[in-house]
């Protein structure tokens, strides 16, 4: 067994004990993990936004927010990543969905993984999703072949609100059912989450509740009353609103004093070079208003655990996918392939972006976006709130400690003092790359350890404070992530030793998960 994977499981095994056993005279907790898509670090109040997210902010309040929190960058593998504790190419998810003839890149859960339905239901919990699966098109993959109980939402990914495009399917359990003329996906994906809590505790069993909205990925599409409330708030532009995000989050003390806001990106359209200010602004607009109701959805959620009495013994769990898309070009496409280029923007006709100059903002005060290793493309705001388990003391507090979606299974595996099995089906299972972080929920260190990154040709490795990463082919790049965040200052030449030695970690960990190809 190599290192960094004997590490790992290490890791596991470790974290899982570290919680307090639950004894038999308790109920264990319920889980909620509520995933976004496409959702910039800032984009909601407590990260910095002027989005007014009153409920996530009181999740916040009540909980605990991490800054150094990592997903995959891309929609597909962040989802295999956390619903299974492994690198994505460990599950089989290294790029998309689609098969490219290798273990690691076949477009499903393979049979050497387990998902978090699977791990929780020896533990007698209920188990549901709502929402937008996307590790596994075909109907042996979808959620009930996966260790859940319950499942409404679109297997195939999203790519509209209000209907499904071809090759999508709205389904709920095993049956493909036909898309109401009233129908807006992160409506549908709350009420039908609201509905499936009810269900589990009718049942008489702790719930595990995977929520996973398709907003506010593209297109962008709101109601019109909601988007209203937002129409002028974007009138000055783009940079304005980075700014005092930024302000906002040094405020907060998200970031170390002296942490700088990285410069814009040479291919944000300058405020008064655009054409269409309106439209600009409306685009912005529009997003705003699928974030602000993605906050009223988790609203319904908590108010449901609280009618239910439920909500103190609840780990809510609140992430997004990747950074915000830059796809688009610099102010975003109009696809008239899937939409009328002459529709208003924002109603189902429409099939509309916001390009590079919306996610740079969205992403303050990070380089880059979904789909690349830099800081904007990975890091993601996490929100636990769990007042069974978190110490009063620690409400509305920042861990500066780092974790990664791999991380999530095996908390909840520590929060439902249940174990890890070593075989799934007589298939040995690959050990856990992740660990519990129910210690950084106590105030606690997390062990250290190097996490991984790669998408497309895009890598990174991050070892304590420092941060090797690459665009593509392009040259490795080195940070010094305790004092420049944001990637600002490349220390690559200074430190050829540590590169070296980063860059060897990398490519063990990438020979070993299934990376093809493999660039040193």
């Amino acid at each position: 067994m190599n290192n960094w994977k004997a590490f790992s499981l290490l890791l596991a095994t470790s974290a899982l004990l570290s919680l307090a056993p639950v004894t038999a005279a308790e109920k264990p907790p319920n889980i909620v993990i509520i995933m976004v898509d496409d959702m910039g670090f800032s984009d909601i109040g407590c990260y910095g936004s002027e989005i007014e997210t009153p409920h996530l902010d009181a999740l916040a309040g009540g909980g605990m927010r991490f800054s150094q929190f990592y997903n995959t960058g891309r929609c597909c593998p962040t989802r295999a990543a956390l619903l299974t504790g492994l690198y994505q190419h460990q599950a089989g998810i290294g790029h998309m969905t689609g098969d490219q003839g290798r273990p690691a890149y076949q477009g499903y859960l393979n049979d050497r993984c387990l998902t978090i339905g699977e791990a929780l239901k020896p533990a007698g919990y209920f188990t549901a999703v709502s929402g937008k699966w996307h590790v596994g098109s075909a109907p042996e993959h979808w959620p009930r072949q996966r260790g859940f109980d319950r499942f409404y939402g679109i297997p195939q990914g999203g790519g509209h609100h209000h209907r499904m495009l071809p090759g999508r399917t709205l389904v709920s359990d095993d049956a493909p059912i036909d898309v109401p003329s009233d129908w807006y996906s992160t409506t549908a994906f709350t009420d039908h989450a609201v509905e499936l809590i009810e269900e589990g505790f009718k049942a008489d069993k702790p719930v595990f509740l995977y929520l996973a909205y398709t907003a506010p990925h593209w297109p962008l599409q709101a109601p019109e009353e909601v988007t209203e409330r937002f129409i002028g708030r974007y009138s000055e532009g783009w940079q304005p609103h980075r700014q005092a995000r930024f302000r906002r989050q040094m405020e907060m003390g998200m970031f170390p004093l002296g942490t700088k806001l990285a410069p814009l990106d040479p291919k944000t359209l300058k405020w008064d070079a655009a054409e269409d200010k309106v439209e600009l602004d409306r685009r912005m607009a529009i997003h705003a208003a699928m974030v602000h109701l993605i906050d009223e959805g988790v609203g319904q959620v908590v108010t449901k655990l609280r009618e239910q009495g439920e909500l103190d013994n609840t780990l809510i769990l609140f992430l997004s996918d990747n950074g915000a898309s830059a796809e688009g070009g610099a102010t975003g496409f109009v696809k008239a392939n899937r939409g009328d280029p002459n529709a208003k923007t924002g109603t189902p006709e429409s099939y509309v972006s916001f390009g590079t100059a919306g996610a740079n903002m969205c992403d303050t005060p990070f380089r880059k976006y979904k789909m690349y290793m830099h800081e904007g493309g990975i890091a993601t705001p996490l929100i636990a709130h769990w007042p069974s388990g978190i110490p009063t003391n620690l409400n509305g507090t920042w861990t500066q400690e780092i974790g990664h979606v791999i991380d999530l299974l095996p908390t909840c595996l520590a929060a439902a003092d249940s174990e890890y099995p070593t075989k799934r089906r007589e298939k040995e299972l690959i050990p856990l790359a992740g660990c519990s972080l129910v210690p950084a929920l106590q105030g606690n260190a997390l062990p250290e350890r190097e996490l991984y990154f790669e998408h497309q040709g895009n890598a990174a490795v991050r070892d304590g404070k420092w941060k090797l990463v690459r665009q593509s082919k392009q040259p490795w790049e080195l940070y010094d992530l305790e004092a420049d965040r944001a990637e600002g200052t490349d220390l690559s030449v200074q430190n050829p030793e540590q590169v070296t030695e980063l860059r060897a970690k990398w490519v063990n960990w990438a020979n070993e998960v299934g990376v093809h190809p493999v660039r040193p």
